[in-house]
């Protein structure tokens, strides 16, 4: 297995982005267009679920009209191998090594567990509205600092909607719209003041949806207990054994 992205570009790229993600507003973010190789796009899209197949699960609230999936042990099992891959790469250290330097944040971990992760799916008028992330891992206990959204949407038109806003601490405005074009990475960083969504109701034709993959990175949570004393491995003789 090949890595999708070359180290030296990514840490170019993130030293070039750096000042640009922390002063962003209405909160730290960074927009890179033609972030995702257009036949890793192609790849992915090649493989993507249709809406009626059974990996996904259907959420249908007022405020969340989408296709996600529930995490637990069978979703990678259930991920074609093209999209296991991605999961992979935006894992990876790599991976991970460009966003510590993009974003200052240290000890970033991936989420191998997908929780609210892995590959979306919007359908002709559905939503998502503005809200602010869950903080803390339902599983690991790790908080959340960092999204990483990266839209799968070729040819996508302006007039059916669904960009990504970012909108103020105070909810008065939306200080930023991102149209999902195909390969486009939004990252921003996770508070419970990073308000975004698309509020407004897809208007894509019947057959079109809108696709994505979203990632979360997390770290330790500041209120973990680091008393118990670090060691390091702790190799034992057995009875009689000399070296």
């Amino acid at each position: 297995m090949n890595y999708w992205f070359d180290l030296d570009r990514l840490i170019t790229l993130a030293h070039a982005e750096r000042a640009g993600f922390a002063s962003a507003q209405p909160f730290p973010h960074v927009v890179l267009r033609n972030f995702l190789a257009a036949e890793k796009v192609d790849a992915i899209l090649d493989h993507f679920p249709p809406p009626e197949s059974p990996y996904w699960h259907r959420k249908d609230t007022p405020d969340t009209k989408k296709l996600d999936t529930t995490p637990d042990y069978s979703v990678e099992l259930r991920m074609p191998p093209v999209i296991r891959e991605a999961m992979w790469q935006l894992n990876s250290m790599m991976f991970l090594c460009f966003l510590q330097e993009l974003t200052g944040i240290k000890g970033l971990l991936g989420d191998p567990w997908l929780y609210g992760g892995g590959v979306h799916q919007i359908l002709p008028g559905g939503l998502l509205k503005v809200h602010a992330d869950f903080n803390i891992h339902e599983y690991t206990a790790l908080q959340r600092r960092l999204n990483v959204l990266i839209y799968l949407n070729k040819d996508w038109r302006a007039a059916w909607g669904g960009d990504l806003e970012l909108w103020n601490r105070d909810m008065s405005r939306c200080a930023r719209r991102v149209k999902p074009d195909a390969g486009t990475c939004v990252i921003f960083e996770t508070t419970s003041t990073s308000y975004h969504g698309h509020p407004e109701p897809l208007a894509c034709p019947e057959g079109v949806t809108r696709k994505s993959i979203a990632l979360y990175y997390y770290t330790v949570h500041p209120d973990f207990d680091p008393r118990p004393v670090r060691h390091n491995t702790l190799f034992q003789r057995r009875p009689g054994e000399v070296y």
